[in-house]
């Protein structure tokens, strides 16, 4: 630590900086919450503060123990010096230049489950609007305030297959097996998939898993193996009457080949959290698909997840006060 060493109690203090990225996009409320929580676990000798602005968080960056953030900080650093750690408030951490801050040897944790459940409960949710046409029934009510039945499915013994079978995907398929879907996943280390899962591939089981999924739910990091992960092949492989979820990473997706793929009904539908833009342009085809679902990157929120984050923090804060950094949850750099 860099912080001073209190001599009655010969523990080094630590500074905490929460990024100015942290309120920006989350709002004050949330860090109010966040610092209640990580505040009253943290030893009254540390110190938390709050960067208002970008200038706030350059100047004080390079001289603090632990930052938490939702934006890379490499550009903010100082020749000579950096935090000891980086907690990331995010679970994909492709944008951070993870090799530069392994050199000045910062140890970097993400927020991977932090969120799975609210993500895995939308998933769930765009299930059932496309087996239970509900968004059909809303259209009806909204535009043409018609009373007309309409046929609908059950999940109930579909097979649903996830790619990436991470936390999100592990949560994603205990919801589903409570519905009792079949499920299949895939995973880089696939006897570790967890009994939830039905059938466990390892990466190149993609086809296979494509081929025989009523719904494919897209629950993997995006890295250089799964950008553009699902194009045109992969659509072909796809049963017609099958519906694409994706709450990874808009990257993972072909978008152009998506579009065509939902014009020309090679697919059912598409359930979409993110995108290769963000916000999706305003000319983007999907906003105007009627078997497209377009939600604005959200599958993530929670009222609880300051508390959930929060949660984190303090456990690995004690593991990093203790020396133990190789022990940090959710570490992605060490």
């Amino acid at each position: 630590m860099k912080g001073s060493v209190d001599p009655e109690t010969d523990v080094a203090e630590a500074n905490v900086l929460v990024h100015h990225s942290v309120p920006a996009v989350f709002g004050t409320d949330f860090v109010r919450g966040l610092y209640s929580r990580i505040d009253a676990a943290l030893p009254s000798t540390d110190r938390i503060e709050t960067a208002a602005t970008a200038a706030e968080s350059r100047g004080a960056v390079g001289d603090v123990d632990v930052v938490l953030t939702v934006r890379p900080i490499t550009d903010d650093l100082p020749d000579g010096t950096a935090p000891d750690w980086v907690q990331t408030l995010n679970s994909g951490v492709d944008s951070y230049d993870l090799d530069e801050l392994a050199d000045r040897g910062v140890a970097v944790t993400n927020a991977a489950g932090v969120a799975a459940n609210p993500i895995a409960e939308q998933v769930l949710g765009y299930l059932l609007v496309f087996e239970r046409r509900i968004h059909t029934g809303i259209r009806q009510q909204e535009r043409d305030g018609i009373w007309r039945r309409y046929s609908a499915g059950e999940i109930r013994g579909k097979t649903l297959g996830i790619v990436g079978v991470g936390a999100i995907g592990t949560r994603v398929a205990e919801l589903a097996a409570g519905f009792d879907m079949d499920v299949i996943g895939t995973k880089r280390t696939p006897e570790t998939a967890p009994a939830v899962v039905d059938e466990a591939y390892p990466p190149s089981g993609l086809p296979e898993l494509l081929a025989r999924s009523d719904y494919v739910v897209l629950a993997c990091p995006l890295v250089e193996a799964t950008r553009g992960l699902i194009g045109t092949e992969e659509f072909m492989s796809m049963r017609s009457d099958a519906v694409l979820v994706n709450v990874a990473r808009g990257e993972v997706v072909e978008e152009s080949a998506l579009e065509t793929a939902l014009q020309q009904s090679r697919i059912r539908g598409a359930a979409l959290d993110v995108f290769e833009e963000e916000p999706l342009p305003p000319e983007s085809p999907l906003w105007d698909l009627p078997n497209a679902i377009v939600t604005p990157h959200m599958a993530g929120t929670t009222p609880k997840y300051a508390d959930r984050i929060g949660d984190l923090f303090v456990e690995n804060y004690a593991r990093y006060a203790a020396g133990e950094r190789d022990e940090l949850r959710n570490l992605v750099v060490g």
